[in-house]
């Protein structure tokens, strides 16, 4: 009896490190396929009724392209990064609600991801050759934030979604007016970011402290300039 309460304690160490090297694995895998991977929506792309199959991208100037894929390129960014700040939020908290809130909202985002990569082919562009950095980032802050209380990780949400909707909002702003399919995208975009804040609020979150807020926004800044370009 002695030697088997002995092993037990071994035994559950074990398959805690077992347990936690798969979700190692599995992270590293999610990390891999957001960054680099192509990616299937859920709901159909966002689209006008007069715009063709290729979303009236012959229609648009070489100036205008390349202005709508460098914006749709940030797009795509951002989804990357709340791909990573949902992944590392929802490892990190020891709520299941919340956890199931966390993929839910990211399984959200994975239709961004999918939709602002159809549209940079048929714009001729292209992702972000940084994507694998973006999204190491924002997994480290994510789970910084996470770790830090439930409430606070909500609240990191709502910020970061209140953010996104202003920076999606000037997107519309920049856009060519002739390009309805990327503004279509941006509104959909827009709506889900919204609705994905409101939730985290009514969930608990809790208001970030101003230097805080003023980081992300700094932070934000620089990802929007460099993914413009690279």
């Amino acid at each position: 009896m002695n030697r088997a309460a002995s092993a037990h304690p071994s035994s559950s160490s074990s398959l805690i490190r077992h347990d936690a090297l798969d979700r190692v694995i599995m992270s590293i895998d999610n990390a891999l396929r957001t960054s680099l991977g192509a990616h299937v929506a859920a709901r159909p792309c966002p689209r006008p009724p007069e715009v063709d199959g290729e979303g009236n991208a012959s229609a648009l100037s070489a100036e205008e392209k390349h202005l709508s894929a460098a914006l749709m390129r940030v797009n795509h960014v951002g989804e990357v990064c709340a791909q990573a700040l949902y992944a590392s939020q929802a490892w990190g908290t020891t709520d299941p609600a919340l956890k199931a809130q966390f993929e839910a909202a990211a399984a959200e985002e994975t239709d961004h991801l999918a939709w602002t990569e159809q549209r940079l082919k048929e714009l001729g562009g292209r992702t972000s050759l940084l994507n694998p950095l973006w999204y190491a980032g924002a997994f480290a802050i994510g789970l910084v934030a996470a770790k830090v209380s439930d409430r606070h990780s909500l609240g990191f949400v709502v910020e970061t979604e209140r953010q996104v909707e202003a920076h999606l909002n000037s997107h519309m702003d920049r856009l060519p007016a002739g390009d309805a399919a990327s503004r279509a995208i941006v509104a959909q975009m827009r709506d889900d970011e919204v609705a994905h804040a409101d939730a985290a609020e009514k969930a608990g979150g809790v208001p970030l402290p101003g230097p805080v807020r003023g980081l992300m926004k700094l932070a934000a800044k620089v990802m929007t300039a460099t993914a413009h370009h690279i």
